[in-house]
């Protein structure tokens, strides 16, 4: 593993944590800023230096265009949502993307019954999608960058996620979308906001779903992981709200006793030694620095890294280390349009 990871795991000072319902979170706490500098993609869109639009009048679904205008690095996060333009994308992996410079960036789609312009920019949504879909992303982003050299989804595994999570939500949706279902359980993910609070200090998550170690996110920087905070527990707060829906429904796994039961610093330690044993691939990033990914025993993740500084890094539990399944083209696309309504 690369060094600059390896440590940054290994060295990781770790809170108290904090639980609500059958979630807790750990506090991911560093002494010191890493390099380069660089600003959350909400912080450069509201300075008017960052747009981000498709790469053409007739767009293309896996692609979008970005020009950074401004003096300072803009930071985009894997599952990060877009809205607006054709239809709603989420990023495939983390982004850096350098000064005065434009690229195309690698999206899914995560609003399957609309291509038709909204807007002519994106803008950010406040969201950024929920664990499992980011864990299932980013073995599928692996698995296409150890066959094809590109950073590529599988988007009818999304699309059938997305169905799956409106589903169990009780959320129908004219087109599908993702946004849809954080909209309509804002009230509820407002509990998980309020339940958890930033430490001084505070530059990554270690959260626990059901009692089960469900990933953590690490950002270099204190102030731009501030601005990533509420996006990244409602991320891994929707995933707690659906296994607590299943569980009402009887399809569940565990107790509830089990659930709500608050995991060690010991077990959370011990996510950390599992990542930092985890097999490495790395791939040059679309923007600046390198891409590192990760898949070892029920573990899978990613890494940026510029100038041997670790950017983000995010790694994900995974109840099966095998490869997912087949999305099913025919079947998914039946199961999409069950949860379309006109």
């Amino acid at each position: 593993m690369d060094k600059s990871v390896e440590t940054c795991l290994l060295e990781m000072e770790l809170g108290a944590g904090q639980s609500f319902e059958n979630m807790t979170v750990f506090e991911l706490l560093r002494a010191q800023n890493g390099d380069p500098e660089y600003i959350t993609l909400s912080e450069a869109l509201h300075r008017g230096v960052f747009s981000v639009t498709e790469v053409s009048e007739g767009g293309s679904v896996p692609e979008l265009m970005v020009v950074n205008k401004g003096d300072t690095a803009v930071l985009l996060l894997d599952g990060e949502e877009l809205r607006g333009a054709k239809q709603n994308r989420i990023l495939n992996t983390t982004i850096l993307v350098g000064p005065k410079s434009s690229t195309k960036v690698p999206v899914s789609c995560v609003e399957h019954g609309r291509w038709s312009y909204q807007s002519k920019v994106f803008a950010e949504s406040g969201n950024v999608m929920h664990r499992e879909m980011r864990a299932q992303n980013v073995r599928q982003v692996n698995l296409s960058l150890e066959r094809e050299r590109v950073f590529r989804s599988d988007q009818g595994l999304i699309w059938n996620k997305v169905a799956e999570m409106a589903c169990a939500m009780g959320v129908p949706s004219k087109t599908g979308a993702m946004r849809d279902v954080y909209e309509a359980k804002g009230a509820d993910l407002d509990g998980f906001l309020k339940s958890f609070r930033l430490a001084d200090g505070q530059k990554g998550i270690l959260v626990f779903v059901d009692g089960r170690p469900a990933g953590l996110d690490f950002v270099s920087r204190e102030k731009a992981f501030s601005e990533l905070f509420p996006k990244l527990v409602k991320s891994y707060a929707m995933e707690a709200m659906l296994l607590a829906e299943e569980r009402k429904s009887g399809r569940g796994r565990g107790d509830a006793a089990k659930a709500l039961a608050k995991p060690s610093v010991d077990e959370a330690r011990e996510f950390l030694k599992r990542a930092a044993a985890s097999e490495e691939k790395k791939y040059e990033s679309v923007g600046l620095g390198w891409s590192y990914r990760y898949a070892g025993t029920g573990i899978v993740g990613s890494a940026l890294a510029f100038n041997e500084k670790v950017v983000h890094m995010a790694f994900f539990g995974l109840d099966e280390p095998g490869v997912a399944e087949d999305s099913g083209s025919l079947a998914g696309s039946s199961r999409r349009r069950g949860f379309l309504v006109g």
